[in-house]
């Protein structure tokens, strides 16, 4: 049983001990202390903030916890309910609020829950403001409203319908096309909110939907990352139905993955690939992923005459050098995408649209399409880690022994060999260490990782 703080929130299991694990009495700290850091940006007679939850068994106490701890400290909430995690991040501009919070574990297991933070922008908070935010969660400093003071929940259940109303009015996605081409599509939404908004959009997009796993009742029926292991159901009945594809998205809609007419998954890392292929070939431009991320988005992207530069992980990171290199597409090779002209942040909404635009107009299949891009592949492993590990010195030992390679250690350390690369870091959101490899095969990666964990394991001892 664990509770990570880190400055991208707060993320545990649910039940437990005070401190050890996300109880309620953690939630209410956390969401006092991010209450009490919105009211300090900016002395004013009225403060809102956005509040949304995706649909974990846990997600409807820690929703309630969170919202009147806001309106015990004089706060007024939006009360999205159900919703996604880039319909809140929409919602928080729209609503001209001072903040938002998605009660979300994103890919976790059922067990666990978060609070993802956000500012008044609607976007993740940068490292300064979440460490202040820790710093006020422990000290003595939050200090409630009085009773005449108290804020107020206002219900408001319409916002992924102006989420979907923003997509399919976009210069960006051609709903004629995509009705024209009569798409058939299987939708895995793993028993949680996508299951709402995604049928929902491809619906006004005129696809004709086949649900699996659309309940929202938090009742994960497979692990809920979206990567191949976990999804053969959807991979099978894709071939079944004689659907053009299949879609798939984690608990909170900002991870996005394909699956092909035959039944094989298009590739998480290719979600992304794809979707700038489309951005690009209508208006040049510059492009970000994470240092975590295929190599084939800088092909794309070079291909189109752009620049590709390459972020530490964490959508905060992505997020700020595509700022800083004006990119007009960007994201993370695990299926999220980031187009700045709705809103920096990922969104599997925007991604299933500017998709299906981009197949429609090639008219192709999903696998032909796959095949137009460079072929990478990759290993994605990881080691858990234990209190006595010490992962910083194994970076260190790492990168020395690789000193001769290109090496960035800009977040962790990534080795980048002329055929292929390793990136070792440890998360930001579970107790390990990961190594992700890409070559040029996969038994290349694959090997490369072994090769990765065995050295790992001889400098620790292990």
């Amino acid at each position: 049983m664990t509770l990570i703080k880190s400055i991208s929130g707060i993320r545990g299991t649910i039940g437990g001990n005070v401190g050890d694990n996300l109880t309620p009495i953690d939630a209410v700290k956390f969401a006092s202390a991010y209450g009490t850091w919105v009211k300090n940006q900016v002395e004013k007679d009225e403060y809102r903030v956005v509040v949304g939850r995706d649909a974990r068994i846990s997600g409807e106490m820690m929703q309630q916890l969170v919202m009147n701890t806001l309106v015990g400290l004089g706060i007024h909430v939006i009360d999205l309910g159900l919703s996604t995690t880039p319909t809140v991040e929409m919602a928080v501009p729209m609503e001209h609020a001072d903040g938002g919070i998605i009660l979300t574990a994103s890919h976790n297991p059922k067990q666990w829950n978060a609070l993802k933070l956000l500012n008044e922008k609607g976007e993740f908070l940068n490292g300064e403001e979440g460490a202040k935010i820790l710093e006020i969660a422990e000290s003595s400093t939050i200090e409630f409203a009085e009773v005449d003071e108290l804020g107020e929940i206002t219900i408001n259940d319409a916002y992924i319908d102006l989420h979907i109303e923003e997509i399919i009015n976009s210069k960006w996605v051609d709903v004629e096309a995509i009705k024209a081409a009569k798409f058939k599509v299987v939708v895995d939404a793993v028993n949680s909110t996508g299951g709402i908004a995604i049928p929902r959009l491809l619906n006004e997009l005129g696809v004709e939907v086949v649900k699996l796993y659309c309940e929202p009742n938090g009742q994960f029926p497979h692990n809920p990352e979206p990567l191949k292991e976990h999804l053969g159901d959807i991979c099978k009945l894709v071939v079944e139905e004689n659907a053009d594809f299949g879609i798939v998205v984690d608990p909170d809609v900002d991870r996005l993955a394909f699956i092909d007419e035959k039944g094989n998954m298009f590739g998480e890392e290719y979600t992304l690939v794809a979707v700038a292929d489309y951005i690009l070939g209508k208006e040049k431009g510059n492009t970000v992923s994470n240092l975590s991320s295929s190599r084939a988005l800088r092909d794309i992207t070079e291909k189109h005459g752009g620049t590709y530069q390459a972020s530490a992980v964490g959508e905060v990171n992505v997020v700020t050098l595509m700022k800083a290199t004006e990119a007009i597409i960007g994201g993370e090779g695990n299926g999220g995408i980031i187009f700045p002209e709705f809103h920096y942040g990922r969104d599997s909404l925007v991604g299933a649209a500017l998709f299906l635009t981009h197949l429609a107009e090639k008219k192709m299949t999903v696998s032909e399409l796959r095949k137009e891009y460079p072929a990478y592949f990759m290993s994605k492993n990881k080691i858990q880690l234990t209190p006595e590990l010490d992962v910083d010195a194994i970076l260190a030992a790492m990168e020395k022994k690789y000193a001769a390679e290109e090496v960035s250690t800009v977040d962790g350390v990534k080795i980048d060999f002329p055929e292929n690369w390793v990136h070792l870091r440890k998360s930001n959101t579970e107790p390990i260490i990961r190594i992700y490899t890409e070559a040029q095969s996969q038994q290349e990666a694959d090997e490369l990782a072994n090769k990765m964990i065995m050295e790992i394991k001889a400098i620790a001892g292990i």
